[in-house]
Order: structure tokens, then sequence, then C-alpha cells
């Protein structure tokens, strides 16, 4: 999966084509590492309607101020450069599917 910092945010998430999930991440949450298998299979089953990328809190404050992420993992999905979908903590691949149904 992905990952985007700082510096490339606009280009690779504000700019893009597809709806975006992003997942505020950090190395030392246990909940974000369990959905890492979950964000993959979503990324490569999706790719076609939906890009996945992961955004570490720790090195990366600029974005992660901006969009006054607290609590991790969150989950934000851009659509035409905005925010439209904001989700705390970690769930199941159905789900999430579920809940991304309507912004896809």
């Amino acid at each position: 999966m992905a990952e985007v910092t700082d510096a490339d945010f606009e280009a690779e998430v504000i700019r893009a084509e597809l709806p975006v999930l992003v997942e505020f991440t950090a190395d030392w949450c246990p909940p974000c590492r369990q959905m890492a298998p979950v964000l993959s299979a979503l990324a490569a089953e999706e790719s076609a309607r939906l890009k996945v990328v992961q955004l570490n809190v720790d090195t990366n404050p600029l974005t992660t101020n901006a969009y006054r992420v607290l609590s991790m993992p969150t989950f934000m999905v851009f659509r035409g450069g905005e925010p439209v979908r904001s989700m705390v903590g970690a769930r199941p691949k159905r789900r999430l599917l579920e809940e991304l149904s309507d912004v896809v």
C-alpha cells in the first residue's frame, strides 16, 4: 500500500482522479497494524474505484494537524480534493466496505 507524506499529499490525494481512502496511522498503534492486511486487500480489490494510502502521523504533522486527526487509526475519504467521510478506529473489512459504499 502506498504511503503519502506532507510533501506529496496534495499531488497524491487532493488532485487524485479516484476517491482516496487515507489511513492516518502510527508505528506504535496496534489497531493500525491490525488494519494493514484489511487495507492491503481493499487496495487490491478496489483499485479501479478507490486509491488507498497511508500517512504516518508522527512524521507528517502538517497534514495530520490540518485535518485535526487526534486518534489512530483515522480513515478519511477524499473525493474531488475534499474530505467526504471520516471514520475512527479499526473495523472489519466488511464494515469498512459498507461505510465506503456511498462515497466510492
